[in-house]
């Protein structure tokens, strides 16, 4: 079988990606590539060569090493016309001519498949997706306790709201990756195999042996899987399915903030910037531009990647005991888990170099949306309404108009109230603002410094950030 000039490929992932992600692209090819999904099933039907005489109480060679290639397998099922049967071909021609018997013994082609399947995913996500997620949760924790003090200003629909920190908006990310990275790692461990048969009733192997389960679990034992409770032809195709809806999961909290990280960039808020090398081209006619090129194709693999789920919903339909209407969806599963990886190691690249502009965040936070200092109109109304004044909110409300109108900042606006300014101050000495001073030093004091009102931003950004590092390392 000839090879193809990789720039005669069609997928995107086997010539711009496996060039430019090099590294992912190799590590996943032990798992999802036809050479791998060829070594699974090999696998499986040695493991079920090892489950016959274990069983017999037969001697178990402990290593059968067996070289099959992809153009050995696809050049025997030009005559087969049956993939597996193919491979069976080929096994018992390699094998020892005594054990050649039990090849394939009591098995069905999904005994193999759908174990092999299971195999892979399983080690695929332990040997690569998990690692390098557990990569990326570090390098958020690292982000989050570096900017835990840095004071922002936050936003809820697009608008300045009230004061958070830096490392406070990452820990969102933080604590949101760091639990789905946790149930990844749970539902691969549950990933199931099957040696019941063509129908999962155990037919065949009730031909060989007084306990059919006893069999099955040998030869799922020897790929480090356990038996699903109920399988027809196929494994029940929740367990996968679950796995994959929690990688969709954890695609979507990467794209989340990939969307943020983006937005952060933009010329007018500035206050986040990833790296630029000396080299790099922003825009083929704009020599100035740089653009968050990163962030953008890691939403945009989302973009991809995230509608496929529907037809692994789909592929949990099948008519009675089996059809083959998933034959060619499923295949697409390696796609997916590609574009997937390729977005974590994406988005740890940002990580590693991702800047805050300290100076832009604090101008930003002082700006107030046009009103400086008016994201701290609701102290304010909290203040006044705890002194007893039951519209604290309107009043706020109408000094914040009064400020935007007069160009003046949301202190100066609040100091011309003196009856309203006292009440807040005396309350603003109460909780320890403003010691030695009047009520209108403490409150034009704390309105004039909103990086103050901040809340416990500092105290959960460390506390997720220590939490979930922590929860990596021990994982890892």
């Amino acid at each position: 079988m000839g090879t193809r000039d990789i720039f005669r490929n069609i997928s995107p992932l086997d010539h711009r990606y496996s060039l430019s992600e090099k590294d992912v692209f190799d590590a996943l090819v032990p798992w999802l590539s036809e050479e791998g999904i060829l070594d699974a099933c090999v696998r499986a039907e040695i493991a079920l060569i090892k489950a016959h005489l274990k069983i017999r109480k037969e001697a178990n060679p402990d290593n059968i090493n067996i070289t099959i290639t992809p153009e050995e397998v696809y050049a025997e099922e030009e005559k087969t016309h049956h993939n597996i049967r193919a491979l069976v071909n080929i096994l018992k021609k390699k094998v020892p001519p005594e054990i050649a018997p039990l090849v394939h013994l009591g098995a069905t082609s999904v005994d193999i498949l759908d174990t092999a399947l299971a195999w892979r995913m399983k080690r695929c996500c332990m040997k690569a997706v998990l690692p390098w997620l557990r990569e990326l949760e570090i390098l958020l924790c690292d982000f989050t306790e570096r900017e835990a003090e840095t004071p922002q200003v936050g936003r809820t629909h697009g608008q300045h709201a009230v004061p958070v920190t830096v490392g406070f908006a990452m820990a969102e990310y933080v604590s949101r990756l760091g639990k789905s990275i946790l149930e990844i790692e749970r539902l691969s461990a549950l990933l199931k195999g099957k040696l019941s048969g063509a129908v999962g009733a155990y037919n065949a192997t009730s031909m060989l042996v007084s306990d059919p389960r006893e069999l099955e679990r040998l030869y799922l034992a020897e790929l480090g899987l356990e038996p699903s409770e109920h399988s027809t032809q196929l494994v029940e195709p929740e367990y996968l399915l679950r796995l994959i809806l929690e990688y969709n999961t954890a695609f979507g909290i990467i794209a989340n903030l990939a969307d943020d990280l983006r937005n952060l960039q933009r010329t007018e808020i500035a206050e986040l910037h990833e790296s630029f090398s000396p080299d790099q081209v922003g825009s083929s006619t704009m020599p100035q531009k740089r653009n968050p090129w990163n962030s953008e194709h890691v939403k945009s693999l989302w973009k991809t990647f995230m509608p496929r789920v529907i037809t692994f919903y789909m592929d949990q339909i099948s008519e009675h005991q089996r059809d083959l209407s998933n034959s060619a969806s499923q295949r697409f599963i390696a796609d997916y888990v590609t574009g997937f990886c390729l977005a974590i190691s994406r988005m740890s690249q940002i990580m590693e170099s991702l800047a805050a502009d300290k100076e832009k965040c604090l101008l930003n936070l002082h700006s107030g949306g046009g009103i400086s200092g008016g994201i701290l109109a609701e102290p304010a109304y909290i203040l006044l309404a705890e002194s007893g004044v039951s519209d604290a909110h309107e009043i706020i409300r109408k000094i914040t108009i009064e400020a935007e109108k007069n160009g003046l900042s949301f202190s100066d606006a609040l100091a011309a109230e003196k009856d309203i300014q006292k009440h807040i101050g005396e309350q603003l000495i109460k909780l320890g603002y403003g010691a030695g001073g009047s009520p209108a030093e403490a409150a034009r004091d704390f309105f004039s410094k909103p990086e103050n009102y901040r809340g416990l931003a500092v105290q959960k950004a460390q506390e997720l950030a220590a939490k979930y590092r922590k929860l990596m390392l021990e994982k890892a």
